[in-house]
């Protein structure tokens, strides 16, 4: 996966490991103080189960990234010092300690850099269509917390 090379926005959908160093790496800017990363990582439980052992994630890959896009903008817009955003999700079949997830936001200050990687991955997790699947030692089933297809508008309330 290649690194932006200009602009303060990195988004991707991949069936790749996401590359964490690489994302805190770029997030760096010589006029920021703050950078926040967050990864959301397998973990080997879920809703009352104790032996999850893998996750699964789908996408509608044609409208995730103009999802990521949305939530940047709002981002920006509720939390105007964040300066570079990556928003990254793999899918595919990931095992226990992978990362599924990754937003990193980089900004003058601390407080803003946590409120908004806190906003984008809250905001990731109800808008943008990607589901998972749980898998365990003696079957699988989708996530709770699964949902529908969104709008992208609805990221924003905005009707662009």
């Amino acid at each position: 996966m290649e690194v932006p090379v200009v602009g303060d926005e990195w988004f991707a959908l991949t069936t790749s490991e996401l590359p964490i160093g690489d994302i805190y790496s770029w997030a760096v800017r010589p006029d920021c103080g703050a950078v926040v990363l967050f990864s959301g990582t397998v973990r080997d439980y879920a809703d009352g189960r104790t032996d999850v052992t893998s996750l699964e994630y789908e996408a509608y890959e044609d409208a995730v990234l103009p999802v990521f896009q949305k939530i940047a903008i709002e981002t920006r817009h509720r939390f105007p010092d964040a300066k570079r955003i990556a928003i990254l999700h793999r899918i595919g079949e990931l095992q226990l300690s992978e990362s599924s997830v990754v937003v990193a936001v980089s900004s003058g200050h601390r407080p803003a850099a946590f409120d908004a990687a806190r906003f984008a991955i809250d905001a990731l997790k109800e808008s943008a269509p990607i589901w998972k699947k749980e898998n365990w030692r003696e079957g699988s089933d989708w996530g709770t917390g699964a949902h529908g297809i969104v709008n992208p508008q609805q990221v924003t309330g905005t009707s662009s």
